[in-house]
Formats: structure tokens, C-alpha cells, sequence
């Protein structure tokens, strides 16, 4: 799967992370230099997203989400109605940068609630390894198709169609697949 945004349709739009990058850096207070080091990325990278351009991994949108102390879905989801429907295959998708692992928002945390929702899709090889995000986050994950080893980086479980697993979201873990095709739903619960 090809990790460069122009080759699909189905993505979170520069656009949109580009508005939203620069209203939560400057609802934070944040020079570009601050939240690029804060996050561990390069300011020039940083300035190109804010420009609107760039190919964002999910792992450098995650990195500026906990450096914003804000969910990634603020960064990569546009204002919705009321009534939202999101065909399989459309929606907007990150790709990992290390892993065949992407990830496609379906519902982010509208607010006063504290949870989004993405579908999960990915192919074995190397596994995702997620920094820790927010304190007191919690991922939720159910198996759709395949198999997956997933879950704390130190105390990774193999699961597999229908099997639902819970784990702290702020500490290392990992998610990696063991079939083909596999694919989950995932809730990331907010404190």
C-alpha cells in the first residue's frame, strides 16, 4: 500500500490538517520551533504541513495530537452534520511510515465526549509501535478479519475475528498483523 497522499482519494486532506494544525498551535500558544520539538519532528516539516503540504505519517500526526494535547482526529477531521455515513473505503485514511498499518477515522470526539473511532486495515510485516499518547487513554479493538498480535508493547496478545481487547493507550504498544487482509475496529477512549 502506497504511503504517498496523492496517490489515493480517500485521505484526510492537507487541507483540513493544515487548518487544524495551525488552530491548535495557536490555541496552545505554540511557536512552529516549540511544537516541532515538543513533538519530535522538524520545524521545516512542520511548516510544510501548516502550508499545506507534506506527506504526514500517522506517527508524526499522532506525535504533534500529544504534543497539542489534543486527539489526532482534531488534526485530521473536518467539521460533520448531524447524519455522517462513511462507505468502506472512503474516509479519511493514515498511513503508518514503518508498518502496512493505516488507519481510517470514522468518528472523532464530537464535544464533551471522549472517543474516536477508526478502521483499521493491515498486511504482516513489520508491526506499528505507537508512542505513548495522552495520559489515561485507552484503545479498544476488535478483530474484524485475520489475525493480529496486539496491545502493550511488553505484553503483546494474539487475537483474532470477533475477540475484543482493551489496553493502555499511554504506554508503548504495538499492533502488528499475522494474516493477509486483516482488519479491526478501533476505539481510542480519551480521559
Amino acid at each position: 500500500m502506497s504511503n504517498d497522499w496523492s496517490a489515493v482519494n480517500r485521505t484526510a486532506p492537507l487541507e483540513v490538517i493544515s487548518a487544524s494544525l495551525r488552530r491548535e498551535r495557536e490555541r496552545v500558544g505554540l511557536s512552529l520551533s516549540e511544537l516541532a520539538k515538543r513533538a519530535g519532528i522538524a520545524k521545516s516539516t512542520l511548516s510544510m504541513l501548516e502550508a499545506g503540504s507534506g506527506n504526514p505519517s500517522v506517527e508524526t500526526l499522532w506525535a504533534l495530537g500529544v504534543a497539542l494535547g489534543v486527539p489526532l482526529s482534531r488534526l485530521v477531521d473536518p467539521p460533520t452534520t448531524r447524519v455522517r455515513v462513511i462507505r468502506a473505503g472512503e474516509g479519511p485514511a493514515i498511513y503508518s511510515e514503518r508498518a502496512h498499518y493505516t488507519a481510517t477515522l470514522l468518528a472523532s470526539c464530537p464535544p464533551g465526549a471522549r472517543r474516536d473511532v477508526y478502521h483499521l486495515a493491515l498486511e504482516p510485516g513489520a508491526a506499528r509501535e505507537s508512542d505513548p499518547h495522552m495520559a489515561g487513554t485507552v484503545e479498544h479493538l476488535v478483530v474484524s478479519s485475520g489475525r493480529m498480535v496486539a496491545g502493550p508493547a511488553d505484553e503483546p496478545v494474539e487475537i483474532g475475528v470477533g475477540d475484543y481487547l482493551a489496553y493502555p493507550g499511554d504506554q508503548p504498544h504495538t499492533c502488528r498483523a499475522l494474516e493477509p487482509g486483516t482488519t479491526g475496529i478501533m476505539l481510542v477512549e480519551h480521559v
